[in-house]
C-alpha cells in the first residue's frame, strides 16, 4: 500500500470533531494497527504519476513496479474562486480541528452568522458530497440549543443546484425542507457560486450571503496524478472503467471509489460502501485472473445511497436503489446508533470485529 499519511481517517464520524464529542485520534485507524491483524507493506509516499502501460507508479521518493495496480487515491476538489476563504468537513483530516477552532471562537463570541454548503460538478454529477454538509448544520444547532445560543446564530444552507439532497429521493427532500423549517435555517439554492470572500458568497448575480464562518464542501474532480498518467479519463477527470473495476483498455489495472468514473442510474454518488465493494471486488477479481478463471464480481447491483444522516439529537436513515428511497427519521436512537457504527467501523478494520454483511 501507498500512502501519503500513515493512518486511514473515519471521514463518516469526523463530523463530531467541531463539537468536542471526538478528538481528532479517535478518528484515525494508524495503519501499522492494521498491518498487526492484514500483513501487507506500507509505504509512505505520494504518487505524483502513473504509467500503467510500463507497470510503474512514480511517487515523490522512488519509482514503485507492480504485476497487479489498484487505483485508490481518491479524487480532488474543485477550487472555486477564494476557496481559501472556507473550511470543509470533507477536506484534509485536519480541517476539521480549523472548523472545531473557528466555532469555538463563534460561542465566545456569543453570535454570529454561518453558511453550510456544498456544489456540484457539471461533468460528473456523481461527484457530488452533500450528506456531510446537512449533518453539519443540524449538529451546529442542536449544539447552539445546547449552549443556550441558538438565538444568537443566523444559519444558512446554500447550494447552487435548486434541489439539493434531489439524489436521495422525494421523501428524503420533503424531509430536509421540514427539518429546515423546524430547525429555523435559511435556504440559499439555486445560484452558481461566483466567489468566497473572508466574510461570505458571492452569488452569480452578485448577490452576496454574509457569514462570520463558511464551511464549503466542493465537488470531486480527478487527481492531479492522472494528468501526466497513460489512464483512460472521462471528461469529469475520473478513470474509466467497467463493472469489475478494471481500467479500460488495462488486464492488470483496478480503479475504485472516488477516482473511478461511476456508470448508473442519474442519482447514482460516490460514497464509501461502494468503494468498499469495490475494493472487494478488485481483491476477488484479481484472484480469479490468477487462477484463469471467468468468473468476476461487479459493482453495478450494489449502487445505493445508503447513509446514517446523523443530527446530534438523533438521525435520519437513507436509503436508495433502482426499487426505492426512503428516509426513516430516527430520534434519539439514531445518534447512538452512528455512534455505534464508528466503534464498529474501526474494530472491523483492526480485525478485532467480524464485518456483518452488507457493512
Amino acid at each position: 500500500m501507498v500512502s501519503d499519511r500513515d493512518y486511514l481517517y473515519i471521514y463518516p464520524i469526523s463530523i463530531w470533531i467541531p463539537f468536542h464529542i471526538k478528538n481528532f485520534d479517535d478518528v484515525k485507524v494508524p495503519l501499522a494497527d492494521i498491518q498487526k491483524k492484514y500483513k501487507f507493506n506500507v509505504i509512505i509516499d505520494k504518487v505524483i504519476e502513473i504509467h500503467a502501460f510500463e507497470n510503474k507508479v512514480i511517487c515523490e521518493k522512488q519509482t514503485i513496479s507492480f504485476d497487479y495496480l489498484v487505483v485508490a487515491i481518491g479524487a480532488e476538489k474543485m477550487q472555486h474562486k477564494g476557496i481559501s476563504n472556507t473550511l470543509s468537513i470533507c477536506g484534509k483530516p485536519e480541517m476539521a480541528v480549523s472548523i472545531r477552532n473557528k466555532m469555538d471562537e463563534l460561542i465566545a463570541k456569543g453570535s454570529g452568522k454561518i453558511a453550510i454548503g456544498f456544489g456540484g460538478n457539471p461533468k460528473d454529477k456523481s461527484a457530488v458530497r452533500g450528506g456531510p454538509a446537512f449533518e453539519l448544520i443540524f449538529n451546529i444547532h442542536n449544539f447552539l440549543k445546547k449552549k443556550k445560543l441558538r438565538d444568537k446564530f443566523e444559519l444558512t444552507f446554500f447550494a447552487p443546484m435548486e434541489e439539493p439532497g434531489a439524489r436521495m429521493g422525494k421523501a428524503s427532500l420533503a424531509m430536509l425542507d421540514t427539518m429546515f423549517t423546524k430547525y429555523n435555517i435559511n435556504k440559499h439554492f439555486g445560484k452558481k457560486i461566483k466567489e468566497f470572500i473572508a466574510d461570505g458568497v458571492i452569488f452569480e448575480d452578485d448577490s452576496k450571503l454574509d457569514a462570520d464562518f463558511t464551511m464549503f464542501i466542493p465537488a470531486a474532480n480527478g487527481h492531479r496524478s492522472l494528468n501526466n498518467s497513460d489512464l483512460p479519463l472521462s471528461e469529469g477527470g475520473f478513470i474509466n472503467i467497467d463493472d469489475t473495476g478494471l481500467v479500460n483498455g488495462f488486464t492488470n489495472v483496478f480503479a475504485i471509489g472516488d477516482i473511478a468514473a461511476l456508470q448508473g442510474p442519474e442519482w447514482v454518488a460516490k460514497q464509501g460502501h461502494i468503494a468498499e465493494i469495490m475494493g472487494r471486488n478488485a481483491a476477488f477479481n484479481i484472484t480469479e485472473i490468477e487462477k484463469d478463471s471467468s468468473i468476476r464480481k461487479g459493482y453495478q447491483e450494489h449502487l445505493s445511497i445508503l447513509c446514517v444522516m446523523d443530527t446530534g439529537d438523533g438521525a435520519a436513515f437513507v436509503f436508495r436503489n433502482t426499487k426505492k428511497a426512503i428516509m426513516i427519521p430516527l430520534p434519539f436512537v439514531g445518534h447512538w446508533m452512528k455512534k455505534g457504527w464508528g466503534v464498529y467501523s474501526k474494530l472491523t478494520k483492526l480485525g478485532k470485529f467480524p464485518r456483518l454483511p452488507g457493512m
